[in-house]
Formats: structure tokens, C-alpha cells, sequence
């Protein structure tokens, strides 16, 4: 299968001028578009597998899916049922939001297929400055994923995968990780040998990496190949969200998230174990911390979420803030994202985010860090304290 670059579409026309790599890489194998919609529960319940969780399904249950959400929203007046469509996936959702909402330079590593879902993904994320130089095209079908959110505003998502196009681990390149810092990673069992691949290159290049546990099935399903990549010592950064941590301490007399914390802690520098409405709780080195939510705890989608925590996680640790201004950055990220729907964060809602940022801005303040420099000038927009 022949791989074209899009890096040709975003190169000055001095083709012998030298871009420079992304500060923050995210590898997300297979590009991927969210057909996202507000369900009832009934619907749910007419879906193989349990809510709020994530399985694959073949192209023929995905369009079932679709059909049974369309046919919903034909029959409801209500415009809030109506599908969103946008370049989705747990890594893109985090590389974009550091590039769209925190100004950090992110690229992607990945393939989509030439068709109208491929193109779709490619506007998407270049229109939020995402460099796209490590994405190949390629003859075939983009990834798609349907997410529906219920009432209470939880997601249950069925990623379709079978048939899409992926980079192979045998595709990566030492010069796609040249020069960057950062590797984001989400664990997937289908994506063992590129991860792997990616993780080993990444630390030829001196990278650190971060992974996320992606869904408690995932770690229930493949407990052990995850336990080896932790065991490895190339993970760095961890995110989990309760349920993870549950799935990865099951068994264990004690399985709190304190417990997942300090048992992530032993393999990565940094471990975080979120908490939704609750906020998060993180360890670095011997500081543990517990940081509560930011803003209102109901959401209207939370898809998105853990994703959108992480991109306010990664930004503070890579400006140096404390831990705790780590987590409440990641809180305000994340608390972002769920007050619409989707995992793309709308301009009104960056705003909102940014006005949260004040609170961290005068904590910073009182303690006196020079950190607190970090904060201004997002998009030449400086967040001012009241």
C-alpha cells in the first residue's frame, strides 16, 4: 500500500528551509472521525456490549448504529439530538487540544485513506494547527467511531477499525521523532507492535511518553501486555480514569485510586488517576496530591474528557508547574470539553477555560513561583487576574 505524506501541503515554498519539529508528538495509528449524538437509553440498550464502555464493531454494526441514531433524531424536534461529525480519537483530541487551546506545537504520527472521512480529519486538525507532516494518506478507508451520550452525559463509544488504513510499525521513522519532546500514546491491543515500535524510537531520540489506559475493558481484556509496558520503564506520564485503575488493581485487596496511583507510581514518573466529577489525584516523585474539579459537575458530554485532562496535564508539566497547578490546569482543560458535544473544544468554551485559569494565576501568585509567567499570552490573548 502506497503512503503519501501530507507534509508537502504544509512546507514553505524554500523547500530547503528546515520546519521544526513539533514540541509534542501524538501517535495515533489509524486517523479517526466521531459520529457523535445525544441518545436515549433505550437506544443504548439495543447495542451488544455495556455502557459507558468502548468495544470494536465491524462496519456493518457501526452503520446499524448510525441508522438507529438517525432514525432517533428524525423523530425528535429537538436539535440537541442532531449528529456531530469531527476528526476524533483519544490522541488527536489531546494533540489538538494542546495546539488549539494551549498554543503548544503538536503533530501527529498516523495514516487516514483518500476518502470524504480522511479529508474531513485532515481540515479538521490543520485548521487547529496540528501539524500533519507525519501523517501518510493512504488508498483505503478512514477509521470511524460512533459515541452516543445519554441523559446523564456519559458516552458509550463503538469504534469501527476493521478495513481502515494504519501506519505499521515497519513505517516509522527515526525522523519522525527527531527533535520533539513529548510522545502521547493511548494503549490499544490492535496497535501492540506500532506502539512498541514508537516507544523504542522515541527513546532512541530521548522523548518522554505518555500513555493513557484508554477503557477499562482494554485493561480487563490485555492486563498483561499493559503491565509489560509499564515494567519496561519507558512510560514516563500515566493517565487513568477510576474505572482503569479498578480494572488494573482487580484482585488486589486494595483497589482504590490511591492504590492505582502509588502503584502506577512505581513504573512512571508522573501517575494520575482521574476522577471525573471528583477531580483527579497524581503522584510525582514522593508528592502526592488530590485536586477537585473545576466548574460546573454536571457535563453535557464527556466525551472527551480524560483527553482534554491531558492536554492541561502535559502543558503544565512542560512549563514546569507544580503538581497541583498540573492538575487543576488539566481539570479546567477537561471541564472544558464536556460542556458540549464532542471532543473538540469550541472557541466559547476555551474562553471559559481561560477565565477558570485566573484562580491558578493568583494561587501562583501568592506563592510566588516564576512559573506564573507560563500562564499569559495564549493566541496573544493574556489571561488577566481580576
Amino acid at each position: 500500500m502506497v503512503a503519501e505524506s501530507f507534509c508537502q501541503n504544509h512546507q514553505n515554498d524554500d523547500e530547503e528551509e528546515e520546519l521544526e519539529a513539533p514540541f509534542i508528538l501524538g501517535l495515533q495509528p489509524s486517523a479517526l472521525v466521531d459520529n457523535v449524538a445525544h441518545v436515549d437509553l433505550s437506544l443504548l440498550d439495543r447495542i451488544p456490549g455495556e455502557r459507558g464502555g468502548s468495544i470494536p464493531v465491524a462496519i456493518e454494526e457501526l452503520e446499524h448504529i448510525l441508522r438507529e441514531v438517525k432514525s432517533n433524531s428524525n423523530s425528535s424536534n429537538d436539535d440537541s439530538s442532531m449528529m456531530k461529525t469531527m476528526a476524533g480519537g483519544s490522541v488527536a483530541n489531546t494533540i489538538r487540544g494542546l495546539s488549539s487551546g494551549f498554543g503548544i506545537s503538536s503533530g501527529i504520527i498516523g495514516a487516514c485513506g483518500d476518502d470524504e472521512q480522511g479529508q474531513l480529519f485532515v481540515n479538521n486538525m490543520s485548521s487547529n494547527g496540528v501539524d500533519l507532516s507525519r501523517l501518510r494518506k493512504k488508498k483505503g478507508h478512514t477509521a470511524q467511531c460512533v459515541c452516543l451520550v445519554d441523559e446523564l452525559g456519559n458516552r458509550t463509544m463503538r469504534p469501527c477499525l476493521s478495513n481502515a488504513v494504519k501506519v505499521q510499525a515497519q513505517e516509522l521513522l527515526k525522523e519522525d521523532f527527531k527533535g520533539s519532546k513529548w510522545l502521547v500514546l493511548r494503549y490499544a491491543i490492535l496497535n501492540l507492535e506500532v506502539i512498541q515500535a514508537a516507544i523504542a524510537l522515541a527513546k532512541q531520540e530521548g522523548l518522554l511518553v505518555s500513555l493513557d489506559l484508554a477503557s477499562f475493558e482494554m485493561v480487563r481484556n490485555f492486563k498483561q501486555p499493559l503491565l509489560k509496558l509499564l515494567e519496561s520503564g519507558n512510560i514516563d506520564l500515566c493517565f487513568a480514569n477510576e474505572d482503569e485503575a479498578t480494572e488494573l488493581l482487580r484482585g488486589e485487596q486494595n483497589a482504590d485510586p490511591i492504590a492505582a496511583v502509588e502503584f502506577l507510581a512505581k513504573y512512571c514518573q508522573w501517575a494520575v488517576v482521574t476522577l471525573g466529577s471528583n477531580g483527579c489525584i497524581a503522584r510525582h516523585g514522593k508528592e502526592m496530591i488530590r485536586v477537585s474539579a473545576i466548574g460546573e459537575s454536571k457535563a453535557t458530554d464527556a466525551t472527551g474528557a480524560g483527553d482534554l485532562f491531558a492536554s492541561g496535564f502535559l502543558y503544565g508539566v512542560v512549563k514546569g508547574l507544580p503538581l497541583e497547578e498540573c492538575c487543576k490546569v488539566g481539570t479546567c482543560s477537561g471541564g472544558s470539553v464536556i460542556r458540549s458535544l464532542g471532543g473538540e473544544v469550541t472557541s466559547e468554551n476555551w474562553q471559559w477555560m481561560y477565565k477558570q485559569m485566573q484562580f491558578i494565576i493568583l494561587h501562583l501568585l501568592s506563592i510566588g513561583t516564576t512559573a506564573i509567567i507560563t500562564i499569559y499570552g495564549w493566541f496573544g490573548r493574556p489571561v488577566k487576574a481580576q
